[in-house]
């Protein structure tokens, strides 16, 4: 984990500016061997650092660090936020509470160290790179009131990254990722964190390409993207917390309410395979066909050689043929 002096070196290289070995030492009351070692720890949470003899240290390129207190202010009283420089993973975090939630939990970070996606996979989650982010909720029905919940949060995270300027071409490929003209901008994991009398406690976690580098990227299998290629003006990473957030908050009490059908029409107009021969695979069966859309409790109707067939999300793989 980031120690305070850590925190207080990253806060002083955060413009990107170099900064003196013994002009760093004097700010932290360490030596400069100190600051040598300091320096070398944080290249381990992501962060690519710049030595050139006779100006000192960098960054490669300056970070933009999450205000917590800016966050909480929008967040309001609709939810409890929950905010450290570095977790292993937010829906780890958000899973560890005892016991149901009245209000929505959100946990945000700068650093995952374990952070996953769906099937067991890891998400990439370098220092102050991207977004990442939790939220435990709770949900009267049970279980079977969460049918498509994953497609909702996707059309909510949607609606807001269109929200910047430009408008951004957002796409949903079923059942849980963003693309932007077919690479992965963002992803989506459902957990689940207990049910209780009728009541289901719920874990969102998501996650957002901000700005990352090629290096910072250099295990990600697939094809990817992040806001900062996108965008002409890249806004703050507590700015676009604060819309994700917002546009998530103001979903999850219409969901509750009415499930997913309350956002077919808005997740058709996003789906990024319909219309499009897909293989579909879950566990060890694989079914090939034409995507034909979803249903009202989110499943993907797949036209098949034998028949139409009705696939639900969870530890299934997708792949546009």
């Amino acid at each position: 984990m980031l120690k305070e002096a850590d925190q207080q070196l990253i806060r002083l290289l955060a413009d990107g500016q170099f900064r003196s070995g013994s002009e760093l030492g004097e700010a932290l009351g360490i030596s400069r061997a100190a600051i040598w070692k300091r320096i070398q720890r944080l290249e381990e949470f992501g962060l690519a650092l710049e030595s050139v003899k006779g100006k000192g240290y960098r960054l490669a390129q300056p970070v933009d660090l999450i205000d917590p207190l800016s966050l909480q202010t929008v967040l309001a009283e609709r939810a409890q936020l929950h905010y450290q420089w570095v977790t292993e993973s937010t829906n780890a975090d958000a899973l560890a509470i005892r016991g149901p939630v009245r209000r929505p939990q959100v946990f945000v970070t700068e650093c995952q160290t374990a952070g996953r996606g769906r099937r067991g996979r890891q998400w990439q989650s370098p220092f102050a790179a991207n977004l990442y982010f939790s939220i435990r909720f709770p949900v009267s029905g049970g279980f079977a009131a969460l049918g498509g919940l994953s497609l909702a949060v996707g059309v909510a995270v949607a609606q807001a990254l269109q929200e910047l300027d430009p408008p951004l071409p957002i796409t949903l490929k079923w059942p849980n990722d963003l693309q932007i003209n077919g690479a992965k901008v963002g992803c989506v994991l459902i957990e689940l964190a207990g049910e209780m009398d009728g009541q289901v406690d719920v874990v969102i976690g998501v996650g957002v390409n901000g700005r990352m580098t090629g290096h910072q990227a250099r295990d990600i299998d697939q094809a990817w993207t992040d806001l900062a290629s996108e965008l002409a003006v890249m806004p703050s990473r507590t700015e676009l917390a604060a819309c994700v957030l917002t546009h998530l908050l103001e979903m999850l009490p219409l969901f509750a309410r009415q499930g997913f059908a309350a956002f077919l029409d808005a997740f058709e107009e996003y789906d990024a395979v319909r219309g499009k021969e897909v293989q579909v695979q879950s566990g060890e069966q694989m079914m090939s066909g034409l995507a034909a859309g979803v249903v009202a409790d989110g499943a993907l109707r797949l036209e098949t050689a034998d028949g139409v067939r009705e696939v639900y999300g969870g530890e299934v793989s997708l792949r546009v043929r």
